[in-house]
């Protein structure tokens, strides 16, 4: 669908390190990538003149077992001196938007001033190195600000969604043992004020651990007890503060996701790790310059948001930011923005796409300064696809599919723009990555089902669970002997494509034949009067599984009987009649995670009145009980 010219080809970062190095095969490449570590590694840093403070000896050492690598040994960092110092001062860093319409921009220099003032303070409350600190912010520049913080004195991470209620937040800084949070009064969201510190406050109690809690106060809102001002802290403080040197295994973040039993899971990054990955993927997928301005429509809490922050400022380009719901009174908010900031590299979701597809404003922006899209979070649906190829791009730039997770540091699978791109695909394993779809016995497979695993190690990987040495081992690398197993489905094509089909947790087995929630959920959302669809396999005596569907539809649709009717003529047309759904529910809204993912295994669950388990990324709880009301009534 999309084929690059030969411009694209000779200006992008991954030919020209190719051809720094000799090599004018981007196969060749790639596999040199996977196993050449040394190489890859130390020439990506030339490529982007990261700045050790020490030169490491040796890139990776596996003596203690490939689940617990160590990287870049004997080397000293600190990688928001990478980010800050080492940019010129005067240099575009920061633009942020408030939903209200505030603007601020920051140079490095801004950012490095203010990062070095909240560093003082952290330090002047009796932050150390090693100690865990929440982060519990909107998508504004003090967040950005408290990241670079905390990790340029040592201190850890744990960044919270903002929408969080006080449980959630609880079983995060307990776990951690958080000694402090940096948050604020209020947030804004859909034109109202969100009161996150009232939040906050119900958990202090809960946290015996927590020490202080730094507000930044929007309002003239009363601090009591532990609470400290921000401003007035950094007021106060000195903007000088030296990044001292860390070794590379030093802990910088640990960021929860949500697990299928209660607890969720601690993800450890490091400083050799997260950031690293986050500014290669960048660089070699999303082919950024110095002159980009990259955004994502994300949270901190989700690991977009921390990737946006270091892997823009590592790779010297500027990060615009935007708090609150950027469709907002109207969806051509989010075009005009794009045209405004002339933001260059625009990160959404496909759910986001979804919720804006009939409305016509987008035709009214040429958007020229544009020069790609990148998606994350879900798998595309063939229309939604095309719709943003047309209207957005207008047929002539690419998107940029990519997949990975938290627990990687960003990607598995993406796009390079010296290639090809077909709909709804990655054209190739992210460099560096070595993923593979196996199947079960841990055999490759090309065109059929199968599943995601990583074969190499890299540098964004994990370095285990928090506090849960086991849980770690069992969900990554208990399936397959030395393979990293990451439980997605997957499909490769004969010309070596890849396409995401939803999470293996979510397969459907219908009379032998598995088969993925998206390949369903793409015919459903075929229908002109289906917004969005959900699939999942429910027991049945004779097939093994059947197929439910969950459907939104457009508010104006009256005849509901039709439209299931086309949806199953669809399905026998598409699939043949075995794959016809036992039953098609249209719902108000299906439950999501804050960052757009659909979560089917609540839906199952809900539906089929079993425990939900950890339900605290939720956006929207309120769908799962409209879904509890349908199963009642099987």
């Amino acid at each position: 669908m999309w084929v690059p010219s030969d411009e694209w080809i000779e200006n992008s970062n991954v030919y020209k390190h190719m051809r720094k190095h000799g090599i004018g095969d981007y196969g060749e490449f790639l596999q040199r990538s996977f196993y050449d570590y040394e190489w890859f590694w130390s020439s990506f840093f030339d490529e982007v003149n990261f700045v050790w403070f020490e030169k490491y000896h040796r890139v990776l050492d596996t003596s203690e077992g490939k689940p617990w690598p160590e990287w870049f040994v004997g080397g000293k960092l600190n990688w928001t001196y990478n980010a800050l110092d080492r940019n010129p001062a005067d240099k575009l860093a920061l633009i942020w938007e408030g939903e209200d319409g505030e603007v601020r921009k920051y140079t490095y220099g801004d950012l490095l001033r203010e990062v070095n003032r909240i560093s003082n303070v952290l330090r002047d409350i009796g932050i150390k190195e090693g100690d865990a600190v929440g982060i519990f912010l909107p998508f504004i520049p003090e967040t950005a600000i408290s990241l670079l913080a905390i990790s340029r004195i040592g201190a850890i991470a744990v960044p919270l969604f903002s929408g969080f209620g006080p449980n959630p937040i609880i079983t995060r800084l307990r776990d951690a043992e958080a000694k402090a949070v940096i948050t604020v009064d209020f947030s804004r969201r859909k034109g109202e004020k969100v009161n996150m510190l009232g939040v906050l406050r119900e958990t202090y109690a809960e946290i015996p651990t927590l020490k202080k809690v730094i507000v930044l106060r929007r309002d003239k809102t009363e601090l009591v007890g532990i609470e400290e001002d921000y401003q007035k802290l950094t007021e106060r403080a000195s903007d000088e503060f030296k990044a001292p040197p860390f070794d590379p295994e030093h802990p910088f973040m640990i960021i929860y996701t949500s697990g299928t039993t209660g607890r969720p899971k601690g993800a450890l990054h490091t400083h050799a790790g997260f950031m690293i990955k986050a500014a290669q993927d960048m660089f070699h997928l999303f082919d950024i310059k110095e002159n980009d301005v990259i955004t994502w429509m994300t949270d901190i809490g989700w690991m977009m948001g921390p990737w946006l922050i270091g892997g823009s400022l590592i790779n010297s380009s500027t990060m615009f930011m935007f708090e609150g719901i950027p469709t907002y009174p109207k969806p051509s908010r989010l075009w005009g923005m794009v045209e405004r900031h002339g933001i260059t590299i625009l990160g959404i979701t496909p759910t986001l796409i979804r919720s804006i597809m009939s409305d016509e404003s987008v035709k009214n922006y040429g958007m020229e300064n544009l020069r790609m899209v990148g998606s994350t979070g879900e798998p595309w649906d063939p229309k939604s696809w095309h719709w943003t190829f047309e209207n957005v791009l207008k047929g002539k730039k690419p998107i940029i599919n990519y997949s990975g997770g938290t627990e990687i540091s960003g990607g598995i699978l993406g796009c390079v723009v010296i290639k090809p791109i077909k709909p709804t695909s990655f054209n190739t394993p992210v460099p560096g990555v070595h993923a593979v779809a196996l199947n079960d016995e841990g055999k490759e497979v090309i065109g059929e089902v199968a599943l995601l695993g990583v074969k190499n190690l890299n540098p964004g990987m994990t370095r285990g669970f928090w506090k849960d040495r086991e849980r770690y081992l069992e969900t990554y690398w208990s399936k397959w002997e030395g393979i990293w197993y990451h439980g997605d489905l997957v499909l490769v094509d004969e010309d070596g494509f890849w396409y995401i089909l939803g999470r293996a947790d979510d397969t459907i087995k219908v009379a032998g034949k598995r088969i993925g929630p998206t390949e369903i959920e793409a015919i459903a959302n075929r229908h002109p009067e289906v917004l969005e669809s959900a699939a999942i396999g429910i027991p049945d005596e004779v097939k093994g599984q059947s197929i439910v569907v969950f459907a939104v539809l457009k508010e104006e649709v009256e005849d509901k009987e039709k439209v299931k009717r086309e949806i199953e003529e669809l399905f026998v047309k598409e699939m043949g009649k075995a794959f016809v759904p036992k039953e098609i529910i249209f719902v108000r809204s299906l439950p999501k995670t804050r960052n757009a993912k659909i979560m089917r295994r609540l839906i199952r669950n809900a539906y089929l009145g079993e425990p939900l388990g950890d339900t605290s990324s939720l956006l929207n709880p309120e769908a799962l009980e409209e879904i509890k009301w349908y199963s009642q009534r099987r």
